[in-house]
C-alpha cells in the first residue's frame, strides 16, 4: 500500500533539505552542530517521505513523537549536563544536523535532551572540517586535597585556556598554578600557561590525566626547564637522551637488546599499536631509521608532511629499539596521526590495514628523493616485448618515486585485459604495496532467532534456520516462518535485543543480512494479524530486580517482551492482566496433581518508564499507552516472584544469532588464495572495454599476473566485508608458510630468480568488528624467537603458536641465495 504523506510533512522535509544545503554552504569553524538519535531521526525521515518505512501495517504514517535522545545518553552522566555514551558511530547511533534545522525540529516536536557540539578544523593544514563530537575528558587531581574533578573541553583549546579554566573552577591565582600531563598518575611533562599550543599538539588525550599543583610562594615567573620551548620534558626515573627532531642518536649498536618494548594503549590504539610493531621488526625500515636519514626527507613535496611524519617515525623506532624494558608511550606519534590523517583521530576502533597503507605512502612521500618531477614523453609500446615495457614503466615510476619504501615494499604487476571474441588485447604495468587477497567463504550462513508467542500458550523457542549469506530480512523471515509453522494470519516482529532492552526493531524486509552480526541477539514476537495494526500502542515489558546486597538501587535482566493494545480499550488498570497473561507460562505449578495455577491477577509491581527523565512512574488506573510510539513498562521481581514464576529458564539466556565452534573450523590456503587472486575473471558490466579491434565496448577478460616482487612483502588477508552500516568478519583459518614461502611459479617475470620469503611478523585481529583488539607477533632474526606484542606487554611464543584464525596482516622478508647475493 502506498504511504500517505501530508502536505505539513511534505513542507517539514522541504524547510529541513533547504537548511541544510545552506549550511553546507557556510561552513566555518564555530558553527554549531546539533546531536540526535538516529532512531528519532530515522522515525521522522519515515515519516516525511525521506527513507521507505521498514514495516506498518497500513499506508498512512503518523508523526513521531518528541524528539528522544535517550539512547545515546550515558545514563552514569548529570542530567543537567547530559554527555554521550562512548563508542557511537554517526548514521548509525547518532546524526548531526546544523543549528537552524535543530531549532526546527524543536520547534515542531520538543523534547530532548539538547546535546550542541562544534564545527573544528582538523587535518594537516587545517583543510578539513569536522565536528568535535566526542570533546577532550581530562581527569584532573588537585595536589592540595587529592581531590578529582572532570575537565571537559576542546582539542583545539589552547594550553592557556586549560589553565583558565582549571584556575577558575579551583579559585587558584594563574601564578600561583602548574598544571602537569599526569599520564600513569606520573609528573612527567609541565604545561606552559602562556602556550597557545593546543591541547592535541601537546598530546592531551580523552580521559588523560593532568595534575594541578599550587605554589603559594611562586612569583608570576615561571622557571622553565626548557627555555622558549612551550613544553618542559621533566626527566622521570634514570636520565636518559631524549631526541628531538632533527636529532640523531647513534647509540643503537648495541641492538640486539633491543626491539622488547611495547606500547602504551592510549584508548582503542590497539590498530596503531600491531602496525607499528611490524613494522619496527621489519630489518630494511629498521636499519634506515636507526642511522641518519636526514638528507632523504623532501620538505617541500607537496604530497608529503614536510619530513614530520618519517621523523615522528623515526623517534618512535628508536624508543622502541632502545635497550630500555619499560613501554614506550606513543602520544607523540598519535598526535601527529590524527594531525596528518583525521579519519584515525580520537579513540574508534579502526583497520590497522588502512592505517598501514595511509603509513608507507606518507613515508613514501616524506623521503621522496625525487625532487623535481621529471617530464616522460608516453612511448607507444604496441609490438614490444613485455619485459622492455615493464623495465620502461619501472624506470618511469622510479624517476617520479624514489624512496627506500619503494626500494623495500613496492613490486609491479601486470593486468591483461583479452576481448572474448576477437582475442585482442591490452596489457598494463603497474606498482603495487600489498596484495590483498579475498577469502573463499560458504554461500549460506545458520542463523538461531528465538520466538516469543504472545498469546500466553507457549513462551519461547530458538530456531536456527540456513539463509543465503547474502540474503535480507525477507529470506530470513521466511526461514523462520517456515521452521515455527507460522500461520497464514500470523505475523513476526523482528527486534534486535540489547542490555536487556529492545536495541532497534527490524521491519525493511530488504534488510541485508549482513548488518546483523553473529554476537547480536535478534528476537522474533510471534503475533495473530488481528493484535496488530491501527489504533494499538506497542509496550515493551522490561524486568527489574532488587540487588542482593539489599540496597535499593537495582537492574535490569532478562528478555523484554513485547505485545499490542488497543489504546481506546486498555489502560493501566487491566494492563497488569495483559502482563500476567504473557507471564502464564512461566507459572509454577503449586498443587500436587501439577496442574497450573489460572491465575491473572498479578502480585508483580508494574511501572511505566518515563523516557525524558529516566525514572519509573507507578502505574495508575487512567494510564493510556503512547499511541504513536512504544510505551516501557517496568515488571519489579522480588525474591518471592523468581520463586513462582521460571524466571530463569525462559527469560535469561538469550543465544547469540551464531556461535562458532573450535571443533568446526572452515580451512584454507594461502596459495589459494593467491591463486584465486590471479585468476582470470570477467569485468562487470559497468565497466567494459572499448577493444580497438572490434570498435566496441565488450565485456572482456581480466588477468592480473606478478612481475616482480619486493624485498618485502606485505600480504593483506581480507577478512572484513564492509556494507552502509555494519562491518562483518570471516574468521576463516588460513594455513600459511612461517618459512619458504616459494612465490616463484607465480612471477612472469623470473629472470632464472627464485622468489623464496619468510615470515617475520603478523597482525593479528581478534573478536568481531567495533569490539575487537589487535596483537603483533614478530620475530628478532638475531635471537631467531618470536613474541608477542599485546600494547604494552611483550611476551616470547613458541613459532608453533603463531598459526591462528587471526591472522589478519603477514609480513615476509625475501630470502637470496648466495649466488644472488653476489654483486
Amino acid at each position: 500500500m502506498k504511504m500517505t504523506i501530508s502536505d505539513s510533512m511534505m513542507e517539514e522535509r522541504r524547510i529541513v533539505t533547504e537548511l541544510i544545503s545552506e549550511a553546507e554552504d557556510h561552513l566555518k569553524e564555530g558553527n554549531l552542530y546539533f546531536v540526535i538519535s538516529n532512531r528519532w531521526y530515522t522515525s521522522w525521515q519515515i515519516c516525511v517521505g525521506q527513507l521507505t518505512q521498514e514495516s506498518s501495517s497500513s499506508g498512512d504514517v503518523t508523526r513521531p513523537g518528541p524528539i528522544d535522545n535517550h539512547d545515546i545518553i550515558d545514563t552514569q552522566s548529570d542530567a543537567s549536563d547530559p554527555q554521550l555514551r562512548r563508542m557511537l558511530e554517526e548514521g548509525v547511533d547518532y546524526v548531526l544536523v546544523p543549528e537552524q534545522v535543530w531549532k526546527k525540529l524543536f520547534e515542531w516536536y520538543k523534547g530532548g535532551p539538547t546535546i550542541q557540539r562544534k564545527l573544528i578544523c582538523q587535518g594537516f593544514q587545517r583543510e578539513s572540517y569536522c565536528v568535535e563530537v566526542y570533546p577532550l575528558c581530562l581527569k584532573l587531581t588537585d595536589s592540595r586535597d587529592g581531590s578529582s574533578a572532570t575537565v571537559r573541553l576542546s582539542k583545539q583549546a589552547s594550553v592557556g585556556q586549560l589553565y583558565e579554566m582549571v584556575c577558575s573552577a579551583r579559585g587558584v591565582s594563574k601564578d600561583k598554578a602548574r598544571i602537569w600531563d599526569y599520564f600513569e598518575k606520573k609528573k612527567s611533562v609541565l604545561l606552559d600557561p602562556s602556550s597557545e599550543r593546543t591541547l592535541e599538539e601537546s598530546c592531551l588525550q580523552v580521559d588523560h590525566d593532568i595534575l594541578l599543583e599550587v605554589d603559594e610562594h611562586a612569583s608570576s615567573q615561571y622557571d622553565m626547564s626548557s627555555a622558549g620551548k612551550e613544553l618542559a620534558l621533566v626527566p622521570v626515573g634514570p636520565a636518559s637522551t631524549v631526541l628531538g627532531e632533527g636529532t640523531f642518536s647513534s647509540g643503537f649498536e648495541k641492538r640486539e637488546k633491543g626491539g622488547l618494548r611495547g606500547l602504551h594503549n592510549l584508548g582503542n590504539t590497539c590498530f596503531m599499536n600491531t602496525t607499528l610493531q611490524c613494522l619496527a621488526h621489519t630489518p630494511p625500515l629498521v636499519d634506515y631509521f636507526l642511522k641518519d636519514f636526514r638528507d632523504d626527507i623532501n620538505e617541500d613535496n607537496p604530497l608529503g608532511r614536510r619530513g614530520e611524519l618519517a621523523t615522528a617515525v623515526g623517534e618512535l623506532l628508536r624508543k622502541l629499539w632502545s635497550s630500555e624494558q619499560k613501554a614506550v608511550v606513543p602520544r607523540p606519534f598519535k598526535t601527529k596521526l590524527d594531525r596528518f590523517a583525521p579519519q584515525f583521530s580520537g579513540y574508534n576502533q579502526h583497520d590497522c590495514q588502512e592505517v598501514l597503507s595511509f603509513l608507507l605512502d606518507g613515508l613514501h612521500e616524506d623521503l621522496n628523493k625525487a625532487k623535481q618531477e621529471p617530464y616522460t614523453e608516453s612511448k607507444d609500446t604496441d609490438g614490444l616485448p613485455d619485459d622492455e615495457v615493464a623495465e620502461e614503466k619501472w624506470k618511469c615510476h622510479k624517476a617520479r618515486n624514489d624512496s627506500v619504501i619503494v626500494d623495500v615494499c613496492q613490486g609491479q604487476y601486470t593486468s591483461t585485459v583479452a576481448c572474448p571474441d576477437c582475442g585482442k588485447f591490452s596489457i598494463k604495468f603497474d606498482p603495487f604495496m600489498y596484495l590483498t587477497l579475498e577469502l573463499p567463504t560458504s554461500h549460506t550462513r545458520s542463523m538461531t532467532v528465538s520466538v516469543f508467542y504472545g498469546e500466553g500458550n507457549r513462551f519461547r523457542t530458538p530456531y536456527t534456520v540456513t539463509v543465503p549469506k547474502d540474503g535480507s530480512l525477507g529470506d530470513l523471515s521466511n526461514a523462520l516462518a517456515a521452521a515455527c509453522r507460522l500461520k497464514e494470519d500470523e505475523s513476526l516482529l523482528f527486534a534486535d535485543v540489547y542490555v536487556h532492552k529492545v536495541y532497534k526493531y527490524l521491519g525493511n524486509p530488504l534488510l541485508s543480512l549482513s548488518e546483523i552480526k553473529d554476537n547480536d541477539r535478534i528476537v522474533a514476537y510471534r503475533f495473530n494479524h488481528i493484535h496488530r495494526g491501527p489504533g494499538k500502542a506497542t509496550l515493551e515489558i522490561l524486568h527489574w530486580e532488587q540487588k542482593q546486597d539489599g540496597e535499593i538501587s537495582g537492574k535490569l535482566f532478562g528478555v523484554p517482551l513485547v505485545t499490542f493494545v488497543n489504546t481506546e480499550r486498555h489502560s493501566g488498570s487491566d494492563i497488569g492482566a495483559i502482563i500476567s497473561g504473557l507471564l502464564s507460562p512461566l507459572h509454577r505449578t503449586h498443587s500436587s496433581s501439577g496442574s497450573l495455577v489460572g491465575e491473572k491477577e498479578l502480585s508483580l509491581s508494574v511501572f511505566w518508564l518515563d523516557r525524558f527523565s529516566s525514572s519509573l512512574k507507578p502505574l495508575e488506573s487512567d494510564f493510556v499507552p503512547n499511541p504513536l510510539g512504544s510505551t516501557r513498562l517496568v515488571v519489579k521481581w522480588d525474591e518471592k516472584e523468581h520463586e513462582k514464576y521460571d524466571s530463569s529458564s525462559y527469560l535469561n539466556d538469550l543465544p547469540e544469532v551464531y556461535k562458532a565452534t573450535s571443533s568446526v573450523m572452515e580451512e584454507v590456503n594461502l596459495f589459494s588464495c593467491l591463486e584465486a587472486y590471479l585468476a582470470e575473471e570477467p569485468l562487470g558490466p559497468d565497466d567494459r572495454w572499448f577493444c580497438r579491434a572490434c570498435k566496441e565496448d565488450k565485456q572482456a577478460n581480466k588477468k592480473l599476473n606478478l612481475w616482480k616482487l619486493p624485498e618485502i612483502l606485505v600480504v593483506h588477508l581480507k577478512r572484513f566485508a564492509y556494507t552502509r552500516l555494519v562491518k562483518s568478519k570471516i574468521d576463516t583459518f588460513v594455513d600459511f608458510p612461517i618459512r619458504d614461502l616459494d612465490l616463484s611459479k607465480y612471477v612472469k617475470n623470473r629472470e632464472g630468480e627464485s622468489y623464496l620469503y619468510e615470515l617475520y611478523a603478523i597482525s593479528n585481529h581478534y573478536g568481531g568488528m567495533g569490539g575487537g583488539h589487535y596483537t603483533a607477533y614478530a620475530k628478532l632474526m638475531d635471537e631467531n624467537k618470536w613474541y608477542e606484542y599485546d600494547d604494552s606487554r611483550v611476551t616470547a611464543i613458541d613459532e608453533s603458536e603463531i598459526k591462528t584464525s587471526a591472522a589478519y596482516v603477514l609480513f615476509y622478508r625475501r630470502v637470496r641465495s648466495e649466488s644472488e647475493n653476489v654483486d
